[in-house]
This record gives structure tokens, C-alpha cells and sequence, in this order.
């Protein structure tokens, strides 16, 4: 099988690569290489569509450009006339509906969500697929050593946590309801594996490719603290800084459909953190 990674060079991306290549022939080209925003993707088996405007703050300054990032993309890559698998997200929701079964309505409360809900469908009316992610930790495979800092997701968070308290610096854990504070979060390559399993299978439709377990953020990083034997006292729980959108609150997914058509047992916190701990030596 031969299939096209976009964003690769990305966090999510880089560990889509990273799997992938050991189990068929992928391309990874770069932005450059190929602007998804302006051209059709050559034709391969499938694409993995991971790419994204990671600019939060310039889905609002440049909306034209937001949604060519975005939705325009996607059609491209549905242009193509390969199989489709879109990345997309928990934030699709609007943070009441936790747990979110796969066929629960999107009901986006900012920028990122709605553009991520619009991408959905134009790949769902493709008959492709459409890979929910959430909280997904582990590390950047294309830049190992990229700064970690925490945000209003869940994403890199245990790795924050790691590389502070290893350092015998302090973490301050944010606890707000005007952030991301509970979710189901997975490690980058078990979501990549799930994703696999999808295009092998040819599963289309919406999956929630994430773990287990649902928890909230203050919890995960006392799991990890505990796991990797680092000092609790380092670890504290504080307020974020204001944020410029409204960011759901509990974006718990429910992957039970999901397991039942990959025939998969969903890994729980203790694998993500088990697993993290070795992608990480």
C-alpha cells in the first residue's frame, strides 16, 4: 500500500511516519514540496491527512486563510482519488456532550473545531474516514528536542510535566473550567496504530482513536509524576492565563464502536504512560 502522510513534519504527523513506515511505502512530503491549500496530491492508495494550520490565534486573524488551511485541503485531498483519512479531533465538541459516542453531532465552539467539523464532512461524503484524536501525548519523532509547554488542550502535557520535574524545576498544572480539563487521552503511536488498522481493514466513517480511560489533566500528571518516581511537591495546580476563545471543557469520547470495528482492545492511562516512558529512551 502505498500512502500519502501530510503534515509530517508535525507532532501527530512525524508519528504517523514513524509507524507507518514499517508497515508500507509512505510518502512524507513537505509544505513546500506540497501546499495542500492550492493542489491536488499525486495519486496514491491512501492519505493520511494530518496537516494543519497550527496557528490558533490566525484562524481568527485570516479566516480566508483558516479555512483554505483547513477545509480546502481536504477537498484536495479528496480530489485525488485516494482513499481519505482525516485527522481530527475531540475539540469538534463543545464540551457537554462527554462521553461522545462516534455518532454524536459536532457542536464546535471555536475556530479549530469548526473548522475541524467542516473538514469531517467533506471527507465523510466521501465515504472516507474520519480519525477523532484527543489528549495525545508522546514525543515529537521529527524534532525530539522541541520545547514542551503546556496549553488549553491536553496535548504534551505529560511530557511537560517529565521535563520540568526531571530538571527539578516545579509544574503548575492548570485547573479551569475555561479549559480542556477532562478528556480520554492516547499516546501518538497507539493512535497511529489504530489509524493503520482502519486503512488496512478499509474501516470508513468516524472513528475515535484514542485509549481507554477518560481523566482529567491534574490527575494525569500526578499518574505520571507517580510512574517516573519524580517529587510530587514539584508539582502544583494554579490557574491558566485568559484565553482568547472558548475551549470545551470535557471532551470525553467514547470509543466503544470504534474498538468493536477495529476488533481492538483500547489502551488505558498505565499503557500510555508505560509507552510514553519507552518512546522517550
Amino acid at each position: 500500500m502505498r500512502v500519502l502522510v501530510t503534515g509530517a513534519s508535525g507532532f501527530v504527523g512525524s508519528n504517523l511516519v514513524h509507524l507507518l513506515r514499517e508497515r508500507c511505502d509512505v510518502l512524507a512530503p513537505s509544505h513546500a514540496e506540497l501546499d495542500l491549500t492550492t493542489t491536488v496530491p499525486p495519486k496514491v492508495d491512501a492519505i493520511v491527512h494530518a496537516a494543519i494550520w497550527n496557528a490558533l490565534d490566525g484562524l481568527l486573524a485570516n479566516r480566508r486563510k483558516a479555512w483554505a488551511g483547513y477545509v480546502e485541503a481536504t477537498r484536495n485531498c479528496v480530489r485525488s482519488g485516494a482513499r481519505v483519512v482525516l485527522v481530527s479531533t475531540d475539540w469538534v465538541f463543545d464540551g457537554t456532550q462527554g462521553p461522545a459516542r462516534e455518532d454524536e453531532p459536532p457542536n464546535p465552539i471555536n475556530a479549530y473545531g469548526f473548522l475541524k467539523a467542516a473538514s469531517e464532512l467533506v471527507v465523510l461524503e466521501a465515504d472516507g474516514t474520519v480519525a477523532r484524536i484527543a489528549g495525545v501525548q508522546g514525543v515529537h519523532r521529527a524534532k525530539p528536542e522541541t520545547p514542551r509547554a503546556q496549553d488549553a488542550g491536553f496535548g504534551y502535557l505529560v511530557a511537560s510535566v517529565v521535563d520540568a520535574l526531571s530538571a527539578g524545576r516545579p509544574f503548575t498544572v492548570w485547573d479551569s473550567p475555561d479549559i480542556n480539563r477532562i478528556a480520554t487521552p492516547v499516546l501518538a503511536t497507539d493512535a497511529a496504530e489504530l489509524i493503520w488498522r482502519a486503512l488496512e481493514r478499509r474501516v470508513t466513517g468516524i472513528l475515535h482513536c484514542v485509549g481507554s480511560e477518560h481523566v482529567d489533566r491534574v490527575s494525569l500528571a500526578r499518574r505520571a509524576v507517580e510512574a517516573y518516581g519524580l517529587d510530587m511537591e514539584l508539582l502544583e495546580v494554579g490557574a491558566p492565563p485568559p484565553q482568547r476563545e472558548r475551549i470545551p471543557y470535557d471532551t470525553r469520547l467514547d470509543a466503544t464502536e470504534t474498538a468493536r470495528r477495529l476488533d481492538v482492545e483500547l489502551p488505558d492511562v498505565n499503557r500510555l504512560l508505560e509507552g510514553l516512558a519507552w518512546a522517550s529512551t
